[in-house]
C-alpha cells in the first residue's frame, strides 16, 4: 500500500443527479459507481459486457441494501472499440435521460498487442481517446442543459513518456510499441480535457468543467496483456516489484470521485490531478498547438466535421 494516497472527503449528495461512467464492471470504475450510488445518483453503467455489468450491479445493490438515499443503477451496452456502439449508446441516453450531470471517461486498455478497433484505429488510441472523444461530443448538448456538470477523463502518468505522432497515429509506418501507444493515448486524454475547457470558454459556455487525472498504480485487470507484449511472467514480476506502491481499486478511484463531486474543485477546469490535488502534467500536455491539432484530427476521424457540440441543439428526451 502506498505511503500517501489522496482521498475525497466530500460528503456531497448526488440525489437527483445523473452520472455516466464507462468501463465500470471492475476496478476503479466499479468503485466510482459504488460511490456515486451511495450518494444517491442515477448511474448509467456504460459497459461492453452486460453480463459482467449485471453481476457488478447486483453486488453493489446487495452491499448497499440497508442504506437510505441510495440511487439507481442502469446498465447500457457501450463497446468503446466501436464508434457505432458509442453512437447507439449516446442515442439511447439522449432519448431517455433528461439530464447528464457527470460524465466519467474511465474505460481503457493498456499495453495490448498490436490491433485495431472496428473502425480501423490502433486499439489503444481508438478505445482510450477517440471513443471517449466521440461520446463527450455527443453528450455535451444535453450537459449544457444540465449545469453544473463535470466531465472527468481518467488518464495516467504514462502520458509523460512519449509524444503523439500525428503523421502515424495508427502505427502503419513505424514499428509498434505497446508502451508507446498507451502513452500516446493517455497524453491524448490530457490534451483533450485541456482543449475542451478552452473550447467551452471560447463559446461562452459556463457550468461545465473538465478534469483529467492520474489515478495511481492500481491493482486491477488493466495489466492483463503484459505477458503477451513483454514476456511470460512479466505481469507477476512487475506486480511483485510495484506491490508496495500499488493502490487498491477503492483508493485508485478517489481522484476520479474528487474531480466528479468535491466542492473544492467546483470552479476549476482544464487541469490535471493526482491524489486529489492539482499537479502539473508533462510539458507535452501543455502544448496548446498540439491540443488544437488533436481536436481537429479527432473531429475528422470520428466524422464530426460539420458538427459543433457547443451550438448544436439538444435533441430532447423522446422516451421514458
Amino acid at each position: 500500500m502506498p505511503i500517501f494516497s489522496g482521498r475525497c472527503y466530500s460528503n456531497v449528495k448526488l440525489v437527483g443527479k445523473t452520472a455516466v461512467v464507462t468501463g465500470c464492471n471492475t476496478g476503479i470504475g466499479k468503485e466510482t459507481v459504488l460511490d456515486f450510488y451511495k450518494r444517491g445518483a442515477r448511474v448509467i453503467m456504460a459497459c461492453r459486457s452486460q453480463e459482467k455489468a449485471e453481476a457488478t450491479k447486483v453486488e453493489i445493490e446487495q452491499k448497499c441494501k440497508d442504506m437510505s438515499e441510495k440511487g439507481d443503477l442502469i446498465i447500457e451496452k457501450c463497446d468503446l472499440s466501436s464508434l457505432n456502439s458509442v453512437r447507439q449508446f449516446s442515442k439511447k441516453i439522449l432519448d431517455r435521460e433528461a439530464q447528464i450531470n457527470i460524465l466519467v471517461n474511465n474505460a481503457g486498455v493498456m499495453m495490448c498487442p498490436k490491433g485495431y478497433t472496428e473502425d480501423g484505429f490502433e486499439t489503444q488510441f481508438g478505445t482510450n481517446h477517440l471513443a471517449h472523444f466521440l461520446l463527450t461530443m455527443l453528450l455535451i448538448p444535453r450537459m449544457r442543459n444540465s449545469t453544473p456538470a463535470r466531465i472527468v477523463t481518467v488518464s495516467s502518468k504514462a502520458h509523460t513518456r512519449h509524444g503523439i505522432n500525428f503523421d502515424d497515429l495508427n502505427y502503419e509506418k513505424r514499428q509498434y510499441s505497446a508502451a508507446e501507444a498507451y502513452s500516446q493515448s493517455k497524453l491524448a486524454n490530457v490534451l483533450f480535457s485541456r482543449e475542451l475547457a478552452a473550447k467551452l470558454k471560447e463559446n461562452n459556455i459556463t457550468g461545465i468543467n473538465t478534469y483529467s487525472l492520474h489515478p495511481g498504480v492500481i491493482r486491477t485487470e488493466l495489466g492483463r496483456h503484459l505477458d503477451e507484449v513483454l514476456f511470460k511472467g512479466s505481469r507477476r514480476m512487475i506486480g511483485f516489484v510495484l506491490y508496495p506502491f500499488m493502490k487498491t481499486p477503492e483508493q485508485g478511484a478517489q481522484t476520479t470521485i474528487y474531480c466528479s463531486v468535491d466542492e473544492k474543485c467546483a470552479n476549476e477546469t482544464g487541469l490535471y490531478y493526482s491524489d486529489c490535488v492539482v499537479t502539473n502534467p508533462d510539458r507535452k500536455a501543455l502544448n496548446d498547438e498540439h491540443a488544437k491539432m488533436l481536436w481537429e484530427k479527432s473531429m475528422e476521424l470520428v466524422k464530426l466535421n460539420d458538427y459543433n457540440p457547443f451550438t448544436a441543439s439538444d435533441p430532447g428526451v423522446t422516451s421514458t
